[in-house]
């Protein structure tokens, strides 16, 4: 399997080298009407082949670059391997992007044309297109409307997949791929904007080919290859589920579901029954909180089973046994894990986190309920991943991992990690200067600190861009803080400063259960504007905060905190589509709230 990925001279190539061996068995899934429906790899491949010579057809030529922008969906997948397939790149976007956003995004790449999945999605990107004058032609999945006016001129999805003849289209297309090589550009992802701007990383075919390759190894060689099945939840938009939820999918001939949204993933997760999740750990800790709290409910046996499979998760990860831990453990695969291993599906292989830092608390309790939780590591300028953890290694949970086949890893004087290989980007999108700040000498500065322990796993202690120097000159990690607090039930978000000042502050949200169980408890309205006001309100968030302390030194203590005036989300642009929150937004909002703390 290595090997046929390690040949391959572009994605479309691969792909087509799959459905070539599996046309008749299901590749992508969907629900529709309430009921799972499945398309072939065969008719997938047709489709890609006819859009890719209609896109020829309309007049795009190799280089141009087509946004697309949809939820997760066979057909953003048919979309993404069409468009690569006519020799052209591309540009994924999110679907929370405001009009701003997709703006910024069309003049950046100068996308001559659009593919969106419906009107809703369709409504602050028209604007946008009329606004640059530079998209030709926009293609809608859902046609309700007919998007077309001026230069734009709209094309309808079935048309572009379904007209044609499918054999004389994936000839034209073999012999279109055959010119296309590992180091062409592939796509053009854009950062998600955690610092400014979202900038376009230039992917190429063997940056995302290396990465399959080398996370198939994992697969391969820690779990078995066979029957798998990926349920596609992250932004296809994000590079971590590009790469890992679409493509490695490819590349082990793997089926993928697509869910249907967060409300719905815990059902969909039992119904799919997927052996491969990659997943952000935000979402880690929200299943684990409802875990934890059925199980309160439940009470009596249950509870002490899932706080002695916890202890027994903490000692294995500090390498401590006692006496009787066998015996333990036979207990709670009997009665324990087999319920919890039902929710996720009972065939999950493994749980795979990336995105942002795992907090090692969550992933311990993970493992303890009987559930192999992976923690990666990377960014959208390698493609992504850098690194993973693997079982047949061991996980040790405050790391991420060794560097994935192909990948070399080194850390810098300052303690910046740097890697190097067929990974990294070729630069970022009409941005030389960035690029050359970003790759030196051929290696990639992430910008993130760490170390490599000594079994030559990468451990991060923070992004150096965000890391907190005091006045006294002392480096404090925000994000292990913030991981800290958020586990206390009390917390569901927050945001630690402390840049140039004495000590480090707080900015917090309170868990929305929490808070509303609180309020019916003390009779009180469980609106944060007049809770926070509470002097007993402040005082439990107070003890949270506090327990958190006990645990970390002088220099990261939170001495102060304030409360947000709403949760941290995407619409208020406050945290990313991959969930990770946007630091200067916050600071530019709460900035003087948090300046007062110092005042007090």
């Amino acid at each position: 399997m290595l090997a046929d990925i390690d040949s391959a001279t572009n994605l479309v190539e691969l792909f087509l080298r799959r459905a070539d061996s599996n046309r008749d068995r299901p590749f992508l899934g969907r629900k529709v009407a309430g009921a799972w429906r499945t398309i072939s790899w065969g008719e997938a491949a047709d489709q890609v082949c006819l859009l890719a010579e209609n896109l020829r057809r309309i007049g795009l030529d190799k280089g141009d670059r087509v946004a697309l922008v949809s939820e997760n969906r066979p057909e953003w997948c048919i979309a993404d391997l069409g468009i690569m397939a006519a020799g052209c790149i591309t540009v994924p976007a999110y679907i929370t992007n405001t009009e701003r956003d997709h703006q910024h995004i069309l003049d950046n790449s100068g996308a001559r044309a659009v593919i969106v999945s419906n009107d809703k999605l369709a409504q602050p990107l028209i604007p946008a297109i009329m606004r640059t004058g530079l998209v030709e032609h926009i293609i809608p999945i859902d046609q309700v409307r007919a998007y077309q006016s001026g230069n734009l001129r709209c094309h309808g999805w079935s048309q572009m997949t379904g007209e044609g003849d499918p054999a004389a289209a994936r000839a034209a297309v073999d012999q279109r791929i055959a010119g296309i090589e590992r180091t062409d550009t592939a796509c053009i992802i854009y950062t998600s904007g955690t610092g400014g701007a979202p900038r376009g990383v230039l992917q190429h075919h063997g940056m995302i080919l290396c990465n399959i390759a080398g996370a198939a190894e994992i697969v391969a060689e820690d779990f078995g290859v066979g029957d798998d099945r990926f349920l596609s939840f992250l932004p296809l938009s994000h590079a971590y589920e590009h790469t890992g939820g679409q493509h490695l999918p490819i590349a082990l001939r793997a089926e993928i579901f697509y869910a249907e949204g967060l409300e719905k993933l815990a059902t969909n997760i039992e119904e799919v029954r997927p052996t491969v999740m990659v997943v952000v750990p935000r979402l880690f800790e929200v299943l684990r909180t409802r875990i934890i709290k059925q199980v309160e409910k439940q009470g009596g046996a249950a509870l002490r089973l899932m706080n002695e499979a916890v202890a027994l998760g903490q000692r294995r990860a500090e390498g401590r046994y006692r006496l009787g831990d066998k015996t333990l453990n036979f207990v709670l695969e009997k009665l324990l894990r087999p319920k919890i291993r039902a929710k996720f599906g009972g065939r999950m292989k493994a749980l795979v986190s990336g995105g942002a830092p795992l907090n090692p608390d969550v992933g311990v309790f993970f493992q303890a309920m009987g559930l192999t939780m992976l923690q990666g590591y990377g960014q959208t300028e390698s493609g992504p991943l850098i690194s993973c953890n693997r079982p047949a290694r061991g996980i040790a949970m405050n790391s991420v991992g060794a560097p994935l086949r192909g990948v070399e890893v080194r850390i810098a004087e300052d303690g910046e990690i740097l890697c190097r290989g067929e990974l990294v980007m070729e630069g970022y999108w009409q941005a030389p200067a960035e690029s050359a700040r970003a790759l030196q000498n051929g290696w990639l500065h992430t910008g993130d600190i760490g170390y490599l322990d000594d079994k030559g796993r990468i451990v991060i202690t923070d992004r150096k861009k965000d890391m907190i120097v005091n006045d006294k000159g002392d480096n404090v990690a925000p994000q292990k803080l913030e991981g800290m607090l958020t586990l206390q039930p009390e917390i569901g978000q927050a945001m630690v400063a402390g840049d140039r000042r004495p000590y480090v502050v707080g900015l917090i949200v309170p868990d929305v259960e929490w808070m509303a169980e609180w309020a019916a408890e003390h009779g009180k309205s469980a609106d944060l504007a007049i809770l926070k006001e509470d002097a007993a309100f402040r005082s439990a968030v107070r003890s949270a905060v506090d327990r958190v302390n006990a645990d970390l030194s002088v220099t990261e203590k939170v001495r102060g905190f304030a409360f947000a005036d709403e949760p941290f989300g995407i619409d208020n642009e406050e945290m990313t589509p991959s969930m990770k929150i946007r630091r200067h937004k916050i600071r530019e909002r709460y900035g003087a709230r948090l300046d007062a703390l110092y005042r007090a």
